[in-house]
């Protein structure tokens, strides 16, 4: 008699257990409304969103910011935030171009130029924020501005310009676009990068130690040092992670456009941040997902280009940016307080 009615039970619990496992994954909330927004724009545009070449734009577009929100999710798991990507990203970029194209050196020389320069980048910021105990934002905030105004002004001081062009007439340029700026299949090769991207940090959160040590890190500072995490090195190489993903991305757009401005980049912090939210990262820290983070890009994608396809004012786009990043957030912790029995 007891195995006959045990059984029903068990069974709901089982099944109570899996959806509540399923519904209070991080990613969920951005599985969830990528979905509702691709049916929307699906049905306003018509055929042309659905299409594949509509898939080949709005992945495109979600490729740059889905790479940054990689490093970004990462970081904000631990508990830090980088505002300097952006700059970054303007900062190599130029720094690409001065080289290969002011400078007439091989495109690949410069590209490893302005590799170490972001890594030394990040390696600051990193420790800087271990140093000295500033919150991470005020640290990269300052960074950002001294790299802008830094970008602007030896840019002007060695060319007088702020946009340089001209980087398919350099040695080497024809290799670097067919790793960085090429098309397969139609895709942007970005595309491909951006999930190799996806990959490899989903595997280094889930599968490696140095996950625990992020969760860890972001969840309880003292906690994870007491245990023996070294949170500093945890910390220290996910700034350089960041730096160095926001220099990949500008050698994406410097191959693919064959120049750059200094403005490049700008505002890229903030989509970064935005999609790794959207995607389930809380901003204290200790819970998220690289998945969500990229679920979080391609709703990006797909709003900007969903905009053009359904001959919508592109003035709106910022509007729905905001709009999703608090929606977003209102459904991650409705989530997490009922599905997982938070109390307010």
């Amino acid at each position: 008699m007891s195995t006959v009615t045990a059984g029903p039970a068990d069974d709901r619990l089982i099944r109570r257990s899996v959806t509540r496992r399923l519904l209070s994954r991080p990613e969920f909330g951005a599985l969830l409304g990528t979905i509702i927004v691709w049916i929307v724009f699906a049905f306003y545009a018509g055929s042309v969103f659905i299409g594949l070449d509509g898939v080949r734009n709005y992945t495109a577009v979600a490729a740059d910011i889905g790479i940054l929100a990689v490093s970004v999710s990462l970081l904000m798991i631990a508990g830090e935030f980088d505002l300097s990507i952006g700059s970054v990203i303007a900062a190599t970029g130029m720094l690409t171009a001065l080289v290969a194209i002011q400078m007439q050196q091989n495109v690949w020389l410069a590209i490893a130029v302005s590799g170490v320069f972001a890594m030394l980048v990040g390696l600051f910021n990193g420790w800087l924020v271990v140093r000295t105990g500033l919150p991470s934002f005020i640290v990269t905030l300052g960074m950002m501005f001294a790299l802008a105004g830094l970008t602007i002004g030896v840019t002007r001081l060695v060319t007088d310009r702020t946009q340089l062009g001209g980087l398919e007439d350099v040695p080497g340029f024809d290799s670097a676009h067919a790793v960085f700026g090429s098309q397969i299949f139609g895709f942007n090769v970005t595309v491909v990068w951006w999930v190799i991207f996806v990959l490899g940090g989903t595997y280094a959160l889930t599968r490696l130690r140095f996950g625990n040590w992020v969760y860890g890190t972001g969840g309880n500072l003292d906690g994870a040092r007491n245990l023996g995490v070294p949170v500093n090195r945890v910390r220290i190489t996910l700034f350089v992670f960041t730096a160095m993903s926001a220099w990949f991305v500008a050698v994406t757009q410097l191959v693919t456009f064959k120049g750059t401005d200094v403005l490049r980049g700008t505002g890229k912090e903030f989509e970064a941040i935005i999609a790794a939210v959207i995607g389930g990262c809380l901003l204290t820290g200790g819970y998220g997902s690289v998945i969500g983070a990229a679920l979080g890009a391609l709703l990006f994608g797909i709003v900007k280009q969903g905009i053009i396809f359904a001959q919508i004012d592109s003035d709106w786009y910022k509007f729905f940016l905001g709009v999703m990043l608090v929606v977003a957030v209102l459904i991650n912790n409705w989530f997490r307080r009922r599905l997982l029995g938070e109390r307010k």
